[in-house]
């Protein structure tokens, strides 16, 4: 009875500390019904955007058309006014994180401040005054700007953050953290330099601020979120991964990036045991994987990957990794091995025999591959399966320099800085837009208090002092029962 009277207040100071109230949310995500369908369809989009470029080509006198075959820049790069309709871009996106709204149909807000010195109450005009707030809204910035965090920069739902137009740089302490959100797009930033953070209060909406653990130091987090889209960004440099998406994150799409000098770039999937991780569903499009990248492009455990049309241009241990029986769809993607003779394979199979995973659903369809790569496919008795995703050839990896040609941050050192007309907005400098809410969104796990938490020491010193406790007394209560 005294060693059960222990255990339950042991495991409920466990349960309300950080981590604890993190592995509650066991909501399972509600992934596509039929992700060969999605896969399928970017397929047909990039096919079709690259039969319309050679048709113009062919067609027409003037041999300088925008088209490149990428259908998510020729979706809004051929409008000569697109600094004038940038929120055009929200309607752009391929694959699972298509749905993705960001700010669309919110206010602009012009980012006219670089500095980041209050993480609890930032000054408007501040990037971080800007991601805190409830309503959609579309950041801009007015100029190149470097942004040296201090803490985590976490968002807020409906947001997108578009550097179209600036040079704008990332870095620091965090750096930016998506968790328990929705409907967030980030554009053409340079991400990079980031360390952990942490120990401290930071907030997260205009009403709530809380005690935060140190974080991992990634480029990117997503936590528990959903309708996620990173598009031309470039990464590198960061303490942990450039881009991490677990506990049950799904609906993302990572295109037209250029990955580089990092070792684990990449982890998709909390844990081998974590269920909700099985409904992930990830696009990762048209990025250029390129130098001094080690490992993890990506490394899954659970879900379904879709990897499709990217540049992998050097690795050092392998490409992509996984483990707990992810799906694993790469089609018309360029591997260049390196020249090391023991690091040829594109997969791996992470701390799992050949007989736990020869039935994994991992294949390779019209890749191309260079320098003695080869990518060691599973579960050959499930083709049915792929049927309907595989129905569209994807001959496009014949063309994969011009589709990934301009991954990473568009037009570094010849920008035109022009960022189009707007009247008064959010922050009283820009604006326009009707600010409406739509579709369903998660909830803020902080949101729902305006006291800061414990410090984490705070809990492990009461839960300490109770396992203590438990075990004197358990002892004394022994060489009581052995006397009588």
């Amino acid at each position: 009875m005294l060693l059960m009277n222990c255990i339950v207040p042991i495991l409920l100071l466990s349960l309300f500390s950080p981590l604890g109230l993190a592995m509650l949310n066991l909501t399972f995500p509600n992934p596509h019904p039929n992700p060969e369908e999605v896969a399928q369809e970017v397929q047909r989009r990039v096919n079709a955007s690259m039969s319309r470029r050679q048709m113009l080509q062919i067609s027409e006198k003037d041999q300088s058309t925008c088209l490149t075959g990428n259908p998510i820049d020729d979706c809004w790069k051929c409008d000569p006014d697109w600094a004038n309709n940038r929120q055009r871009l929200a309607d752009c996106a391929i694959g699972f994180g298509q749905y993705a709204l960001g700010g669309k149909n919110g206010e602009y807000y012009i980012v006219t401040d670089s500095s980041d010195d209050d993480a609890v109450n930032p000054k408007p005009g501040t990037l971080r005054y800007a991601v805190i707030q409830e309503e959609p809204l579309w950041i801009v910035f007015p100029s190149n700007m470097l942004i040296r965090l201090s803490q985590e920069l976490i968002f807020n739902s409906f947001k997108t953050l578009d550097g179209r137009g600036a040079n704008v740089h990332i870095v620091g302490g965090g750096c930016i953290t998506l968790q328990y959100i929705t409907n967030v797009i980030i554009h053409n930033i340079h991400i990079h330099h980031c360390v952990p953070s942490g120990n401290t209060n930071v907030r997260s909406s205009p009403t709530h601020y809380g005690y935060r653990t140190k974080s991992d130091g990634d480029g990117i987090s997503i936590f528990g979120s959903k309708d996620i889209w990173i598009d031309h960004c470039s990464l590198s440099h960061c303490k942990d991964g450039l881009i991490d998406a677990v506990m049950g994150s799904t609906g993302i799409t990572i295109s037209n990036n250029y990955f580089s000098h990092h070792n684990e770039v990449m982890l998709l999937g909390h844990s081998d045991d974590y269920l909700p991780d099985s409904g992930m569903q990830v696009t990762i499009a048209f990025n250029h994987f390129g130098e001094e990248l080690v490992q993890r492009m990506p490394r899954c455990r659970r879900g379904y990957i879709h990897v499709v049309n990217n540049d992998f241009t050097r690795w050092e241990m392998y490409a992509i990794g996984g483990s707990g029986n992810p799906t694993i769809n790469s089609q018309a993607n360029r591997y260049t091995a390196p020249a090391d003779r023991n690091a040829k394979e594109v997969t791996k199979r992470v701390d799992t025999a050949e007989g736990g995973w020869k039935d994994w659903n991992w294949r390779s369809e019209g890749d191309i591959l260079v320098n003695g790569a080869f990518f060691v496919a599973s579960g050959e008795g499930l083709e049915v399966k792929y049927e309907k995703a595989y129905s569209v050839e994807p001959k496009s990896a014949a063309f994969i320099d011009l589709i990934t040609m301009h991954a990473g941050v568009l037009g570094v050192g010849g920008r035109d800085n022009n960022l189009g007309m707007w009247s008064t907005g959010a922050n009283g400098v820009g604006g326009g837009g009707t600010g409406e809410d739509s579709g369903y969104y998660y909830l803020d796990d902080y949101s729902g208090s305006s006291s800061p938490l414990l410090p984490p020491s705070t809990y492990g010193l009461f839960t300490i002092f109770i396992a203590m406790f438990c075990l004197i007394s358990f002892h004394i209560m022994i060489a009581l029962v052995s006397m009588l």
